[in-house]
């Protein structure tokens, strides 16, 4: 290693708020590198399986990707109605090669082991809805709270995972509600939230998500469609006073010119441009929160 490579180096983990003392101890091996920050762009190599995982209503198939070497912050993805599936495993992959540990559940198990939708299934046929509108119906309040505290028990199990770090939590569409429930269940664990595109954040129900913002420790981005905010435009007001309220950071968005569900890849309304907004937006927002 050149002078010059060393003295970027010594600025990097400086400008971090390590001091010259603690620089000083470390060796240029392990030590020194473990505590750069990631190359912009750069990808980790990454590690993935299918995975079991035991809650108290029975097995909970996932998808646990996790960079090749070193623990890291563990964060839990939810998919949306249409469940785990090729696109959700691509996301929680990429999301593990910027250094998460990473488990994407198949939250209707308790139904049926993933696939649990056809490929590019169509919400507006009958039966389609009828089928998928059964699994959802079979994720409720309840169950959320149990699945929550039985994954993150069950990350925490995971070699990968440095648990000195606390955990985030995504969700898409449905999923965006589990992120409220798991992040009120355990939220000496969870630091950190994103929902895209959620549903029933906000409502006249005494089980309302926004109403568990008060047993939260966790930041927050919301990243709303525009057509539901125009079906719902009260949902980010209610959002902003409930996390204001309860001092916790919370970034909430509405991005134009987007349908509900436009952030999975494989969407009918997939929008590019927005989708990778709100996922560097996330990104942001680990870095921080997870810290």
């Amino acid at each position: 290693m050149t002078g010059r490579e060393w003295h970027m180096i010594e600025y990097q983990l400086r400008s971090a708020g390590l001091s010259r003392r603690r620089f000083g101890a470390l060796s240029l091996g392990a030590g020194v590198i473990s505590l750069l920050p990631p190359v912009a762009g750069a990808a980790a190599e990454v590690r993935e399986s299918e995975v079991d995982v035991k809650t108290p209503d029975g097995t909970a198939d996932a998808y646990f990707v996790h960079p090749s070497r070193g623990t890291y912050p563990a964060v839990l993805m939810w998919p949306d109605i249409y469940g785990l599936r090729p696109a959700f495993r691509q996301m929680g992959k990429r999301l593990a090669e910027s250094g998460y540990a990473v488990l994407v559940v198949n939250p209707f198990y308790r139904t049926k082991r993933a696939p649990t939708a056809a490929e590019h299934a169509d919400f507006e046929d009958p039966a389609t809805r009828a089928a998928l509108m059964a699994l959802y119906d079979s994720v409720t309040a309840e169950t959320a709270v149990t699945d929550a505290k039985a994954l993150v028990a069950w990350l925490d199990r995971q070699p990968p995972v440095e648990r000195k770090r606390r955990m985030g939590t995504c969700g898409y569409c449905m999923g965006g509600t589990l992120t409220m429930r798991a992040a009120a269940a355990v939220p000496d664990r969870i630091g950190a939230g994103a929902s895209f595109h959620g549903g029933s954040l906000v409502t006249d129900k005494p089980d309302s998500p926004h109403l568990l913002v008060p047993r939260m420790k966790a930041q927050y981005l919301f990243a709303i469609a525009a057509n539901d905010d125009q079906r719902q435009p009260e949902t980010k007001n209610v959002l902003r006073q409930a996390f204001a309220t309860a001092k916790l950071p919370a970034k909430i968005e509405v991005y134009a010119g987007t349908v509900h569900g436009w952030c999975p890849t494989d969407s009918r309304v997939y929008n590019h441009d927005q989708a990778e907004k709100a996922w560097n937006r996330m990104l942001a927002l680990f870095r921080t929160a997870l810290a």
